[in-house]
């Protein structure tokens, strides 16, 4: 059922990573990404920190020394994301009701004049960050969720749709799921 109401290629991720750190920023920068949407709970840290550490303060100052304008995208709240962005002194987007277009539009504006394949989203969910951004048709990363067990019900409910995308890629694809190590994220 799930498979007709949404459109399979919409969850096949350009590149999967274990995290953030692992992603190889300087070659998305050589095919003209210019502009990071990066999600916030469980893709730079776990819902239950509020702070950047040292190592995200280290990847955000090498992004911007790489030359990318940069945008948390975030479905939490305006507290959660702010207190976080500022600290990074970098723009954000609260409440974006990912994986609705109107989110990822305020992102992409609040970056400047940018087309979508100048975009890169990343993400840790196939149902908003995946889905979203391949929707608007931007260039999308998925990483493995930092720490499940904190995450919200909702989180829990999209984690169970995602394990059918999964299963759904590997049995009609399979060798998009084998090119992209997605047997990795169960």
């Amino acid at each position: 059922m799930l498979e007709l109401i949404l459109k399979e290629h919409f969850f096949y991720p350009d590149e999967y990573h274990k995290n953030v750190y692992m992603i190889r920023y300087e070659l998305l920068f050589e095919k003209g990404i210019r502009v990071l949407l990066v999600d916030l709970d469980n893709t730079l840290i776990p819902y239950d920190e509020t702070h950047p550490n040292d190592d995200i303060r280290a990847l955000f100052n090498r992004l911007e020394k790489i030359g990318f304008e940069v945008v948390i995208i975030s479905n939490n709240k305006l507290k959660r994301v702010e207190t976080f962005a500022k600290e990074l002194d970098v723009r954000f987007i609260c409440s974006a009701k990912k994986p609705l277009r109107g989110g990822f539009l305020r992102a992409l504006a609040l970056a400047g004049d940018f087309s979508p394949n100048q975009v890169c989203v990343i993400g840790d969910q196939f149902m908003t960050d995946l889905f979203g951004g391949k929707r608007m048709n931007y260039y999308v990363i998925i990483v493995d969720a930092i720490k499940r067990n904190v995450e919200k019900w909702f989180t829990k409910l999209n984690r169970r749709l995602e394990k059918r995308m999964l299963k759904l890629i590997h049995k009609h694809h399979p060798d998009i799921y084998n090119s992209l190590r997605l047997y990795e994220k169960r």
